[in-house]
């Protein structure tokens, strides 16, 4: 936030636990992204190594399990026009700008 605030931007904070994406909006922002399903998926998450470590899911599969499990979404995701960035390290926002 502070890189995006100190380059004059006013970014829209969507709060994606409170209101989930769709399984739409998943694979639109993945495109934006360049990068499969699986790259989005945060593999610390209890959830994931109770339902989903060492298993091989297809894209519509992990789609699916962020779909049903949106805490398993990597975030921050920055969008700017058509495309997009996870920003971790956070100067990877700088990408888009």
């Amino acid at each position: 936030m502070a890189i995006l605030e100190d380059k004059g931007q006013d970014p829209e904070i969507v709060l994606y636990l409170e209101t989930p994406p769709s399984r739409e909006e998943l694979q639109a922002v993945l495109r934006m992204l360049d990068i499969p399903a699986s790259e989005l998926v945060r593999k610390g998450e209890q959830v994931f190594k109770e339902n989903f470590k060492g298993k091989a899911l297809t894209e519509e599969e992990w789609l699916d399990a962020l779909v049903s499990y949106p805490k398993l979404i990597e975030r921050p995701i920055v969008i700017k026009g058509k495309k997009a960035v996870i920003a971790r390290p956070p100067e990877r926002v700088l990408e888009l700008l």
